[in-house]
């Protein structure tokens, strides 16, 4: 039962930045999820497709995460961790993404206003034109979150396989 709780809490975790992040790039440039994605959700509203998106394109991230988590803090005769001890790792894990996220949504912006960066064919007739730099930000943000998401999580569960050998960490 431990197991699955720190796979739902990781879950959970998620989610739950998804949900934020998405609200956040929805309202900044919707045409991202209406044009940029498939038609999964039937509505222009950044508030829905962010709620839809946030919890679409993240739950399964929060599953391996979890899978991998619960693995590194529960597996084995090693000290376990407990699923409170794990809360505030998970809680600087998403600070840093978003942290990552502010930061490639500002170089993003700064980059497709230059013209460095501009949207290839195919999508950039789709997406009117005043919109594209908006677009690009949008499209640095979710890279940026999902690559630090992936390599944060791994260096977490590294962390927390490895916290377990040392005295004082918060089995139960």
């Amino acid at each position: 039962m431990k197991y699955i709780s720190i796979v739902l809490l990781c879950i959970l975790v998620a989610v739950g930045y998804g949900i934020v992040h998405d609200q956040i790039t929805a309202h900044l440039c919707v045409e991202y999820f209406t044009i940029g994605h498939p038609p999964v959700f039937n509505t222009d509203s950044p508030t829905l497709l962010g709620f839809g998106w946030g919890i679409l394109a993240t739950w399964w991230v929060g599953l391996l995460l979890g899978i991998l988590m619960a693995f590194a803090a529960r597996f084995g005769d090693r000290p376990k961790r407990s699923l409170k001890s794990l809360l505030r790792p998970l809680g600087i894990l998403t600070c840093v993404m978003a942290g990552f996220a502010v930061l490639a949504g500002v170089m993003g912006y700064f980059v497709a206003s230059a013209h460095l960066v501009s949207l290839r064919e195919g999508i950039a007739s789709s997406v009117p034109a005043n919109r594209h730099v908006l677009f690009l930000t949008d499209l640095w943000i979710h890279l940026s979150s999902y690559g630090s998401g992936f390599v944060g999580g791994a260096i977490l569960c590294r962390h927390v396989w490895r916290s377990r050998t040392q005295p004082g960490n918060d089995a139960d």
